[in-house]
């Protein structure tokens, strides 16, 4: 272990230093603000403090190694969250569910907008549920090769939720899913057009969630996390995407399953750490 290298890492009003393994590996991170040591692999505690030992007593402003914390139990080892604080257990669709029952009608508005052939105020809810539950069996196919996958996290300072988060070995990836099976979609760089009509500003929509997931995942992780944006359609009758379109994906609900060989990213720890972190609630409060 004696190939440890220490690298400072300053982001978010962090002030970390990061204990690497020659292939580049994070094995702990110390945090100098608080003096708060992260062991990220077992069996690596001492060497680290070997390691962060010359750093830490150039630095007046970090307590010495004698007086770090303990490390905290693993982010990838069981959860410890109590079920109010766990978003692991969202259902695809969780908000949209609520959205629906409270604008359902009652039983007879219900048949009268049937035999009238109306449309009621929770159907365009209705069939956002449905997409997000179609995409979210689509993404739970991905969990066989190392992919996890958390639902409707919300964003209470917005009002709104993340349909979908994607962490696996291929990165991260935020997913807004759009219903509009046999529709003819058209996604520009900034907003995109469903049969014609008026534009819809899905893109800086999409933009605006991945910024705020990099921010709380690159916060709270002891590394830098990039989140994608990604758009997901469901059942479109043709999808065309501008070739300008660089910083967003756009594909169709079927085709997420060609991200299954996608490696290079993230490593199994930063996997289960990002996930981890991702599913507390708490970590979403002020994004």
């Amino acid at each position: 272990m004696s190939d440890l290298q220490v690298s400072e890492w300053k982001r978010y009003g962090q002030d970390r230093l990061y204990v690497n393994r020659a292939d580049g590996e994070a094995v702990a991170w110390f945090d100098r603000r608080i003096g708060h040591l992260e062991v990220l692999v077992d069996g690596y505690r001492d060497a680290a403090l070997d390691a962060l030992a010359p750093h830490v007593a150039a630095s007046p402003a970090s307590p010495p190694p004698s007086a770090l914390h303990p490390p905290r139990a693993s982010l990838g080892g069981p959860s410890t969250l109590s079920p109010e604080f766990d978003l692991a257990s969202n259902r695809p669709g969780e908000a949209l569910r609520v959205k629906v029952r409270e604008l359902s009608p009652g039983a007879l508005g219900r048949v009268l907008a049937h035999l009238l052939h109306r449309r009621t105020e929770a159907d365009p809810w209705r069939a956002g549920l449905v997409g997000e539950r179609i995409v979210g069996k689509e993404l739970g196919q991905l969990s066989r090769h190392g992919w996890r996958t958390l639902h409707s996290i919300p964003l209470p300072r917005l009002d709104a939720d993340i349909d979908h988060l994607l962490i696996g070995p291929g990165g991260v990836f935020t997913i807004n899913t759009k219903n509009h099976r046999g529709a003819k979609v058209w996604v520009g760089d900034d907003s995109a057009r469903v049969n014609g009509g008026d534009p819809h500003p899905y893109v800086r929509k999409i933009r605006r969630e991945a910024a705020r997931v990099s921010h709380v995942l690159s916060e709270r992780c002891p590394f830098p996390v990039q989140a994608n944006a990604l758009l997901v359609f469901v059942a479109p009758a043709t999808l065309t995407k501008v070739p300008t379109l660089h910083d967003v994906g756009v594909l169709r609900d079927r085709e997420l399953a060609a991200m299954t060989p996608m490696t290079g990213v993230l490593t199994a720890a930063q996997i289960e750490t990002a996930y981890a972190v991702a599913r507390d609630r708490r970590s979403w409060e002020t994004a």
